[in-house]
């Protein structure tokens, strides 16, 4: 939606800001971004913007306080009331509160509310239109990043003019801010977000979303009496080498209570034998409630059954984890995926110290992009973690047969919910600090639900069953319908105790990629038990270099695509770089030499200017060329660029292998000058280049997205350390 144009700005930041967003002063301020009238159906989110489409008979308030819902209620009578905050509040915090009324009454409805005073802003329920079925509800906070120059009183003016209410710093982020509407406000953080997008002395300005959190599994099978995931030897729909070599890792080491592994989850029975022992429980967490006690209420069963497989205690009855010495940190989550609540998350986790971090979860949503704080939450848990070594992240790809990044032909859903060339997008599965784990069966084949794409870490053991996705709406199959039978057996894990859990006993059947990433996870435990000084990075790499290459021809059963080899990196799209060997990565722990001294630094540069032509997707090439050799162990890409709204410019790095990474999006607002380097630090993509060889040909490929405005690349240089 961004349209050419030049910006001015008369030294008033509060005046500059409110005529940048009228239309009717388009002939002297820019236009940028997200053009005026649009700005209630844009969301802008990690350098993307997505559309919006409002939902007919529900609409979000954010209320003062709780006791201004009650005389609201009476008044209009809403056909149900959900409270949707995604935090614990007091009186003196904002509660967000989702009705349903007839939709002949919601903009009456809408209208009214925002002219109370007890209202802080009344908004539409949206859907995305990459994600039909997904409800996305305003938060009050908004993140905001201004130009390093400009003063904190030339921030609080900007803010002040919009009713905007400075809440925190953000981190290391320069100049970057936390805000929320406050009573003088006229408009919902979407719009005044979208309206500071224009500012010419803001970089990045994004709304938080909440969306619901979906369990990525829904268990419908009775216990099973082995737990063939650990260790067999054969039998019925038990291939050879199926599992994980679980005996040979637990000769070496159980897991130490050293190292902890933090299970993020809907709740836990802290009661069930298999979740107790001396030291098991590590900083228990609610951060719903904000209190110690993540138990489950009615139905929160996933949790425990997550736990289980990891690190369920040695009782001498049921079930064992694959890591039954390692401590457990249970935290429980809000239910709903927003900004504050994933920073909450990987805060606490890293503050309390856990090594690990297992996240069976993912967001109600076909295409959701991170946003800068999620992201930035995730990468600061996985570098500064673990005293600098860096906690081990580790996320489930997923259980709708799709790619987690990518596009599919879609037909034959329920209800045509989906139809058509859709774009789909986990956020979570494809950053590039984070393991993402598929599923595989007992058969050696691709799980027929697990998600697949270029960004899987490895597979690991779990059950088959046909692909589903829980959405706001409800949970769907994914179409076309599976018409053949599917082999596999189930994982048995811990369930909740006495009635309340999946099955009347105290242990259930499970499976999804909620049960192959706990295992991955508990396994991880095992490796740091065996070589605590590891950092996250060589764990990923161990868990990679010593996957099992299973091999899978049969075509999927219903997507007809076949993905079960190996390119010449050694990566499936179905299985990533393997099924997960616990023995060979317990074994990779310890053989790991570490030696951080790099033998030697070579550089390359080119200093010859290039024009950037304007709105070109082919964009141009600058190359530099590395004639010695040697394995990849840093990197620093140094770029001097100039162009009159670089917010219109992609850079992207590729190396004599043919791997692409894009290390500056269009997030650099109405800068016009760029120098700045990159490196793993800032930009944590770069890591998947690690261990490549250097020699041959690099590439800066720089692309002008949009029409209107032009520049030029002046210079580059790469030092590269190996």
């Amino acid at each position: 939606m961004s349209v050419s144009g030049s910006s001015s700005s008369n030294g008033n930041d509060s005046q500059a800001l409110r005529s940048s967003s009228d239309p009717s002063q388009s002939n002297t301020q820019s236009n940028k971004g997200v053009l005026p009238g649009l700005e209630g159906t844009i969301l802008q989110r990690g350098g993307e913007e997505l559309v919006l489409k409002k939902v007919s008979a529900r609409l979000t308030i954010c209320l003062s306080s709780n006791d201004a819902l009650h005389p609201l209620v009476e008044r209009w009578h809403p056909q149900q009331v959900r409270d949707i905050t995604p935090h614990q509040v007091t009186q003196a915090q904002d509660i967000i509160v989702e009705w349903q009324l007839p939709p002949s009454q919601l903009e009456d409805a809408l209208s009214a509310l925002r002219g109370d005073s007890v209202v802080v802003y009344a908004s539409h329920v949206y859907k995305l239109e990459a994600s039909p079925g997904t409800y996305v509800y305003l938060a009050n906070q908004l993140t905001i990043q201004f130009i390093d120059a400009l003063a904190i009183a030339q921030i609080e003016s900007i803010a002040q003019s919009l009713g905007l209410i400075r809440t925190q710093a953000l981190g290391d982020d320069s100049n970057t801010y936390c805000f929320k509407v406050g009573p003088t406000a006229r408009q919902n953080p979407l719009k005044i977000a979208n309206q500071l997008a224009r500012h010419p002395q803001v970089l990045l300005a994004e709304p938080n979303i909440i969306m619901a959190i979906a369990p990525l599994y829904r268990p419908t099978d009775t216990r099973y009496p082995e737990q063939w995931h650990l260790y067999h030897r054969g039998g019925r729909t038990l291939a050879t080498g199926s599992h994980v070599i679980a005996e040979k890792a637990c000769d070496i080491t159980r897991g130490s209570r050293s190292i902890t592994i933090a299970v993020t989850d809907d709740g836990f029975d802290l009661s069930h034998p298999d979740l107790q022992g001396p030291g098991k429980i590590v900083a228990p967490r609610d951060l719903k409630n904000k209190d110690g006690l993540p138990t489950p209420t009615r139905n929160e069963n996933h949790g425990t059954a997550v736990a289980g497989v990891a690190i369920a205690e040695e009782t001498g009855d049921g079930v064992v984890g694959i890591a039954p010495g390692c401590s457990l940190m249970p935290i429980q989550t809000t239910g709903y995926l927003d900004d504050l609540s994933i920073e909450q998350l990987f805060d606490w986790a890293v503050s309390q110290g856990a090594d690990i971090i297992s996240c069976s979860w993912s967001p109600a949503s076909i295409y959701f992009p991170l946003s800068r704080r999620i992201s930035r939450a995730i990468n600061k848990a996985a570098t500064k973690g673990r005293d600098g070594k860096g906690c081990v992240i580790v996320f489930s790809a997923g259980n709708a047969n799709r790619p987690v990044e990518g596009k599919v032909e879609e037909f034959g859903w329920p209800r045509n919910l989906l139809k058509g060339l859709t774009n789909w997008l986990s956020g979570f599965a494809i950053h590039p600090d984070v393991v993402t784990v598929s599923a595989c069966t007992s058969l050696n084949r691709k799980s027929a639900y697990s998600n697949w794409g270029r960004h899987i870490s490895v597979a690991a053991p779990s059950n088959n069953a046909p692909p589903a996705m829980a959405l706001s709406e409800g949970t769907f199959d994914t179409g076309p319908p599976i018409q053949q039978a599917l082999s596999g057996r189930v994982v048995l894990t811990s369930d909740r105790t006495g009635q309340d859990g999946y099955t009347t006993d105290d242990f259930t059947g499970f499976g999804g990629t909620s049960s192959s990433c706990p295992l991955v996870a508990g396994i991880v435990g095992l490796m740091l038990s065996a070589n605590p000084d590891l950092t996250a990075h060589e764990v990923k790499q161990i868990l990679q270099r010593t996957a099992d290459k299973f091999i899978d021809n049969e075509p999927d059963p219903q997507l007809g695509q076949s993905y079960g080899t190996y390119d010449r990196n050694g990566h499936s799209f179905w299985f990533g770089y393997g099924k997960v060997n616990a023995y060979e990565a317990v074994k990779g722990a310890i053989e790991k030499q570490r030696d951080r001294t790099l033998q030697k630094t070579l550089s390359a540069k080119n200093n010859i200017s290039l024009s950037i032509p304007d709105d070109d997707p082919r964009g141009i090439f600058s190359t530099v060329t590395i004639s010695q050799s040697g394995l990849l162990q840093d990197i620093k890409v140094f770029i001097h660029a100039e162009h009159e709204f670089l917010s219109d410019v992609s850079f992207s790095l590729i190396s004599p292998q043919g791997q692409r990474i894009l290390i500056q999006g269009r997030t650099l607002g109405r800068q016009t000058r760029l120098q700045r380097t990159y490196s793993f630090v800032s930009t944590p993509a770069l890591r998947r280049l690690l261990n490549i060889e250097v020699t041959g040909r690099w590439q800066l490929q720089v692309i002008d997205h949009v029409p209107g405005s032009i520049g030029q690349l002046k210079r580059w240089e790469l030092l590269l350390g190996v």
